[in-house]
């Protein structure tokens, strides 16, 4: 395998790190927040079920990351670079502000922005875009609603129930719930870097276009963003799960359960969509139904406005970074 190929490969798998800081994190913040379970062993907990994701469910996502969101003849060494540079941009900036961004649509973001810069707007695939536009806005909103739901009909079940009990059974319960968004969390986010780095092998004719994903790819990207995890997602922790809202266990149980759900729902679709929606919608959604003053909502708002520019902000830094590499000459 060329030695570029390599570094490119090596820079796919940093951004997988980086989306540890971002999406995997939002994944242990509640578990985390409500005293569940330790950072440490939290982190190894969704790293055990990430991995088990790829047996679960197919390589849709990845799929569509690599072929249904632009163009795959445009895909190049530079290409890919150029789209990651803007993920990778958009997640820093905003893990320093400690919000709770989108990875998979920064990269989706870093994307358009390349291809548009390299070869026009026709080199995008809008059919395949509209979903992803869609789910931007279904995901959360799926996540809330089940969330509310669930939370609703819990404290109508357990209403006279000692709080001190209530919550011994959900320190189990949440166990589960945890597990099944890691599981989604997994078998959705973790297939995207899957996806480019799949695209940048068969660019450089290291890997057949029907071959799939090779399992050296599926093992290295969850591992990747295991790290991320450990390494600095407690920025983005302390925003989901202790400054959004304040949560008890059978609070974590009822947003983990919702976000899972509509993670599971687009995965099977095949849609990527963000960890951070969704549990960001379902965590919303508890505080919500147990007091509207409960939700920090100077706090949502300001997570609101991070979802709303990344896509266009990481288009913005991959098109300059396609543009540098044309000036320089390192693109076809």
């Amino acid at each position: 395998m060329p030695i570029v190929v390599v570094a490119i490969i090596a820079v796919a798998l940093f951004f997988d790190f980086c989306n540890g800081f971002h999406d995997a994190a939002n994944s242990i913040a509640t578990i985390v927040s409500t005293r569940v379970l330790r950072p440490g062993w939290a982190v190894a907990w969704t790293a055990a079920f990430n991995f088990v994701a790829f047996l679960v469910f197919p390589l849709h996502v990845a799929r569509t990351i690599g072929s249904g969101v632009v163009d795959p003849g445009i895909v190049s060494n530079a290409f890919v670079v150029s789209a990651l540079v803007g993920a990778i941009g958009w997640d820093l900036i905003t893990w320093w502000w400690g919000l709770p961004s989108s990875s998979s649509h920064a990269l989706v973001g870093g994307l358009v922005g390349a291809a548009v810069a390299k070869a026009g707007f026709h080199a995008v695939i809008v059919k395949g875009l509209v979903p992803i536009a869609l789910f931007v806005v279904l995901s959360p909103a799926l996540g809330m609603l089940l969330a509310a739901a669930l939370m609703t009909a819990l404290i109508w079940m357990l209403r006279g129930a000692a709080l001190r009990r209530v919550d011994r059974w959900f320190q189990r319960l949440q166990f589960a719930s945890a597990a099944l968004l890691s599981l989604g969390h997994g078998g959705n986010d973790a297939q995207k870097t899957m996806g480019i780095i799949t695209a940048l092998l068969i660019a450089n004719h290291q890997l057949d276009r029907q071959a799939g994903v090779p399992l050296w790819v599926v093992l290295a990207c969850h591992a990747a963003m295991a790290v991320g995890t450990l390494a600095g997602g407690w920025r983005i922790v302390r925003t989901m799960g202790m400054r959004l809202t304040a949560l008890r266990p059978v609070h974590g149980f009822c947003a983990e359960t919702g976000g899972a759900v509509s993670l599971i729902l687009a995965t099977m679709l095949g849609v990527p969509v963000s960890t951070t929606h969704v549990i960001t919608g379902g965590i919303v959604g508890v505080g919500a139904v147990t007091r509207a003053g409960a939700v920090r909502w100077r706090i949502a708002v300001r997570v609101l406005w991070a979802w709303l520019f990344t896509i266009q902000s990481a288009a913005l830094m991959s098109a300059a970074a396609m543009l540098l590499c044309r000036a320089l000459g390192l693109s076809p």
